[in-house]
């Protein structure tokens, strides 16, 4: 079943919202920009008019919108990404702040809020955040107070301070968090509301073509159809609802920007000539700087296109820790990749004059913003923990059976190297859960990111198993034909089987879970991690080829 857009709709959005780029931000005026910490408010105004109209991909069409599906937006977004970190962020925060009108809100209030987006191109932000609170939404100070007027709830008086919020000083409406008797509840709040102010923006280490803020909102009235929905205190359910959606979108993020970043040193390495050839040719740089990150980027790909087509078919939940894999995985690929951008350019890629600075720049908040990266490893962890333990250590144990059946269908995928990794998994899980490992924290966050990374391994090999039978989306991205996707999946799948099986082995032995060393080493699998990795440069060297065109 086809979900929101169809192939030639997308492809023209993505075209019109490259030729609008190519016109109006150049890498030399992005550049301007970022130099002057100015927010180009006129170029956001106009593309959310009828001159590029992109507001219009976010909303369902009975709102005037074009209905876009999850995996259209994550296309959408990742091609802001590579344009500037700036703008897509200052684009995406009017549908962060939407977003408890769509999880919350009362017909009336979806079809009267969303139409107005759509129609007038309303700017949000997403009023959360405290200087005090961070990501931890329950330990709210902002209150909202009853007004009652003959014995009815006729309003709400809100006071309170919000921090790091996204489109800040410029946006139209703005979804406040903020505490009642009954518990957070969200309400929508006007511009020109008396008592609600805006601080001077945050001078910014990076995105600063956008708008961060801190809000201050004193005593400041609603009337009660500001009220998200007509409960109070389902504030906090109705955040949760969304985390998987928009934790995917700052995963797109990561990933468009890493590209971006990482496409600029391969250019460059195609015209820099070295010890008598081009950099592009030389195992050093592409094998170090290039190759890995491409590697670590596709994986992250191959799970947010996974969970964008499980967020689009509505029948797996929230998907919560899905979107949270998908964020950790591709916005730390995009970080590493931006700054082994600015390694491959040398002095180069270190001044402000090059757009990979910038890039590096940017790309760090992806890391930060809609929960840290550690947020990120303990939901992680502490989901796929239970999973083990409600299993009885079978939730990895079955996977592996389910890439040794996939490895006989398609041997050239890594699906057995997947296999390795996910026994390597299960084992190391399950040492934790003997030696009661995961009551120290550090543990419990480094099993988020080795799940995390075997969770990608396996999407991986499953893109690269759908390519191989020509069952991927239409709309997916077509950067690697379906030889050159098993490729990356042998060269991920064989790194993150060395690592699950190594570090996993080097953590529990650290945390006292073992006495016997090489017991535990036979028990994870670190000889098969081993021999698994025969292949590897040679499998390395055909992905650089695939990266340089040269196949």
């Amino acid at each position: 079943m086809t979900h929101g857009l169809d192939v030639e709709m997308l492809d023209m959005t993505l075209g019109a919202i490259g030729d609008f780029a190519e016109r109006e931000l150049p890498d030399e005026r992005l550049i301007e920009l970022d130099k002057a910490d100015q927010y180009p408010a006129e170029l956001i105004k106009r593309m959310c008019s009828d001159e590029l109209g992109i507001q219009l991909l976010f909303i369902a069409e009975e709102h005037g919108g074009m209905g876009g599906s999850a995996y259209d937006v994550y296309r959408v977004c990742e091609r802001m990404a590579e344009i500037d970190l700036g703008v897509a962020t200052s684009v995406l925060a009017t549908f962060l702040g939407s977003d408890p009108i769509l999880m919350g809100g009362t017909p009336e209030q979806q079809h009267h809020w969303m139409s107005r987006i759509a129609n007038e191109g309303l700017l949000m932000a997403y009023g959360a955040t405290e200087a005090e609170a961070g990501s931890d939404l329950g330990a709210l100070k902002t209150t909202a107070v009853r007004v009652e007027e003959n014995g009815e709830v006729a309003g709400y008086r809100i006071t309170g301070q919000k921090q790091w919020i996204s489109n800040g000083a410029v946006a139209d409406l703005y979804s406040i968090l903020a505490s009642t008797d009954a518990g957070p509840t969200w309400f929508i709040v006007e511009r020109e509301t008396d008592g609600f102010a805006a601080a001077a923006p945050e001078h910014k280490h990076g995105i600063r073509l956008s708008n961060t803020a801190a809000l201050y909102l004193d005593d400041v009235f609603v009337d009660a159809g500001a009220l998200v929905g007509t409960e109070e205190g389902q504030g906090l359910q109705q955040a949760q609802q969304v985390f998987g959606y928009t934790r995917l979108m700052v995963a797109t993020f990561g990933l468009g920007a890493g590209w971006a970043a990482l496409q600029r040193a391969m250019d460059y390495s195609v015209e820099r000539i070295q010890s008598g050839g081009p950099l592009s040719e030389k195992q050093g740089y592409t094998h170090k700087l290039i190759v890995p990150h491409a590697i670590a980027l596709e994986a992250g790909r191959a799970y947010i296109e996974e969970t964008a087509e499980r967020i689009d078919e509505g029948t797996h939940g929230h998907l919560n820790t899905e979107g949270a894999i998908a964020k950790y995985l591709a916005t730390e690929a995009g970080n590493a990749a931006a700054d082994a951008a600015i390694q491959a350019l040398g002095g180069y890629g270190y001044t402000h004059d090059y757009m990979v600075e910038k890039i590096r720049r940017d790309v760090r908040i992806t890391t930060i913003y809609e929960g840290t990266s550690e947020i990120m490893e303990m939901t992680i962890a502490r989901d796929r923990w239970q999973e083990h333990l409600k299993s009885r250590g079978a939730y990895y144990r079955d996977q592996a059976t389910t890439f040794d059946a996939t490895h006989a269908q398609h041997p050239a995928i890594g699906a057995d190297l997947a296999a390795i990794a996910h026994r390597a998994l299960a084992e190391l899980l399950e040492a934790a859960r003997v030696g009661r490992l995961t009551r120290n924290q550090h543990v419990l966050f480094r099993l988020g990111e080795l799940i995390a990374h075997t969770e990608g391994a396996a999407a991986l090999v499953r893109r690269a198993a759908r390519a191989a039978e020509g069952t991927l989306d239409p709309k997916t991205d077509q950067r690697f034909d379906a030889a050159g996707i098993a490729a990356v999946s042998r060269v991920n799948a064989r790194s993150v089987a060395r690592t699950v099986a190594d570090e996993g082995a080097a953590l529990i032995v650290s945390a006292g879970g073992t006495n016997d060393a090489q017991a535990l080493a036979a028990t994870l699998g670190v000889d098969r991690a081993l021999a698994a990795q025969a292949g590897g440069l040679a499998d390395t060297d055909h992905v650089a080829d695939i990266l340089y065109g040269r196949v």
